[in-house]
């Protein structure tokens, strides 16, 4: 760790920049920690603190940032400042730097595990598949990923347009997901006359059955379509000679929402539906 007689005469957005660094890493030291106690020896306290106190004497910063900056100093002095309030204290100066120095960070660049999910772990809902249509953004391919494992998906199928999964922003805002739910990719509406499926489909899209009064099935697909374009006419077609659509209700002016977002409702709600006959059915 730099020494802070030389951290005060590196010039200004370099100083910044090393700090951040600094609580970036401790942050990640944190949250890997199996204990609580003996995570940063008492000099690397000291150096929080100090590192803390120089920034409240920064000008630049608005107030607002100098109190939180001294609120801060104030944890890394006690040195037996439970965990919680240790690592948001650390992690609130990490991003105020990210910030001062155009560097500030999205949610899916920092994870507080090590990436390994452990699949015996996981429960899932035999049946409840989900089919993504020409999903472009590597981002939300990704989120749907890590939305899918938290409500239970027990397959996700990919059209042949849809963007990778194991592309570096999948990967990153997937949080592992990628590696323990099961995927594939498979044009299920293809050009050609599309295949008898062995299971209801239904798509999620706008002009359907508002989501409180879907009949979501034990059994079945659900399509999420493209960004831009909804879900492919084929595939509506399909949908609609099977279950239908379910809508989302919205009341803002825009009355719009992130494809990936949308899919999250969805699920949510198709969980919730699995769940209880799980607990009727015992």
């Amino acid at each position: 760790m730099i020494p802070l007689y030389k951290l005060e005469k590196l010039p200004r957005t370099q100083q910044l920049r090393k700090i951040a660094k600094i609580f970036t890493m401790a942050e990640r030291r944190l949250c890997l920690a199996k204990s609580e106690t003996g995570i940063f020896t008492t000099a690397e306290f000291e150096f929080f603190t100090d590192a803390a106190k120089l920034l409240t004497e920064d000008p630049s910063f608005s107030q607002e940032a100098q109190n939180a900056f001294r609120e801060a100093a104030d944890i890394f002095r006690n040195s037996t400042a439970n965990s919680p309030q240790l690592r948001r204290a650390i992690n609130c100066v990490k991003h105020l730097l990210l910030t001062e120095t155009g560097r500030d960070q999205a949610d899916w660049d920092f994870t507080c595990d090590d990436g390994r999910l452990d699949p015996v772990k996981r429960q899932v809902f035999e049946g409840m598949q989900v089919y993504l249509e020409d999903i472009r953004s590597p981002f939300n391919v990704g989120a749907m990923f890590r939305t899918a494992e938290s409500f239970g998906v027990e397959k996700i199928f990919l059209s042949p347009f849809c963007a990778d999964p194991r592309h570096r922003r999948s990967e990153r805002t997937a949080m592992g997901c990628v590696d323990i739910v099961s995927w594939e990719r498979r044009d299920f509406f293809p050009e050609t006359e599309i295949p008898k499926l062995p299971f209801p489909v239904f798509a999620l899209e706008t002009g359907g059955v508002p989501l409180t009064e879907f009949p979501f099935p034990r059994r079945g697909l659900l399509i999420a379509g493209s960004e831009e374009l909804g879900v492919s006419p084929r595939a509506l077609s399909a949908a609609d000679a099977s279950l239908g659509r379910v809508s989302i209700p919205c009341y803002g002016a825009k009355a719009s929402l992130n494809v990936s977002v949308a899919f999250g409702i969805a699920l949510h709600a198709w969980g919730q539906t699995l769940a209880a006959r799980r607990i009727v059915d015992g």
